[in-house]
């Protein structure tokens, strides 16, 4: 089976396993998506989503956000950690926002990566759950499954995302993502892939490799 022939089943068997692939991070616009998705690093997005209800109600806009004191932001992030870094990342990117594109998330990656403390996965969320433009969000969850599959064996987002893109149906890209995460919370986790409950294990290199060493 070549690559791209594993990839369309991997995308076919995880849309038949779970059918409802939507992102767990709660949102209303294209700047909630944004901040959120800043928020999520090195942090649960159960926490951010307990979070955000009070910081997006103190700060509605991205003018907002460039107006308030760098302190009374990170006073309504303080439990996400890297709560320092990650205030003054919205309250630059915010800025930036207002200045350039007059207060309106950019819709492409290149644009959106220009912006204080967004990378190439925050950017591929935003252009793919927002735009519904095809996107390829190299997260944990993806590195890890998209490893074990036999896709690649490195640990560089970037160089993974430019070799899923060609292999993966461009208007699935994006849900198939979302899936890995679901995938990679209850099934293939990082402590332990439990090949036994996996829908995948028919295509999966880690598991015929399991079964060749017993």
């Amino acid at each position: 089976m070549t690559d791209k022939a594993k990839a369309e089943k991997a995308v076919e068997l995880l849309e038949k396993e779970y059918p409802d692939a939507v992102c767990s991070l709660v949102y209303t616009d294209p700047l909630q998506l944004l901040i959120a998705t800043r928020l999520a690093a090195q942090c649960t997005d159960k926490r951010v989503n307990m979070v955000t209800p009070a910081l997006f109600g103190r700060f509605p806009t991205a003018e907002a956000f460039a107006e308030a004191k760098v302190g009374d932001i990170e006073e309504l992030i303080k439990s996400c950690g890297l709560y320092k870094t990650k205030a003054k990342d919205i309250s630059a990117m915010a800025k930036m926002l207002c200045a350039e594109y007059n207060g309106i998330v950019p819709d492409t990656i290149e644009e959106l990566v220009r912006l204080p403390g967004i990378g190439r996965k925050t950017a591929n969320l935003v252009v793919g759950d927002i735009f519904g433009k095809p996107a390829v969000v190299v997260d944990t969850h993806c590195i890890r499954i998209t490893s074990r599959l036999g896709f690649h064996n490195i640990k560089d987002p970037v160089r993974i995302e430019k070799i899923l893109r060609p292999l993966l149906p461009a208007e699935k890209s994006n849900d198939f993502c979302h899936r890995l995460v679901i995938h990679g919370r209850a099934v293939c986790t990082a402590r332990k892939a439990f090949c036994e409950n996996c829908c995948l294990k028919d295509i999966c290199d880690h598991f015929s490799n399991t079964l060749s060493s017993n």
